[in-house]
């Protein structure tokens, strides 16, 4: 797969970015160094290879999930400067 000139100037112009010539060259031709190193994963033979989403095994570092009490509503309210009908009430973002 060959990345045009014309191609780096169409993302660019889809990221709103601008561009000199010589700097549209550049990044057609590192894409393209880019491409052909992927290319040849496709020469690797994986079909007894399992998928995996990470290329080291990793564990679980997270501790487990228990059920405690909570504060109280009134206590979490207690120092709230502005609250109505049990809930805080913050200034409108738009």
């Amino acid at each position: 797969m060959k990345i045009t000139v014309e191609e780096v100037e169409h993302v660019a112009r889809l990221a709103r970015l601008t561009f000199t010539e010589q700097e549209k060259k550049l990044y057609a031709q590192q894409l393209n160094t880019i491409l052909v190193y992927i290319d040849k994963l496709n020469e690797l033979d994986t079909k007894n290879i399992e998928p995996t989403s990470h290329a080291i095994r990793l564990k679980n570092v997270f501790r487990e999930d228990r059920t405690k009490k909570s504060i109280s509503q009134d206590r979490s309210l207690s120092n709230a400067p502005q609250k109505d009908k049990g809930s805080f009430v913050v200034p409108k973002v738009i």
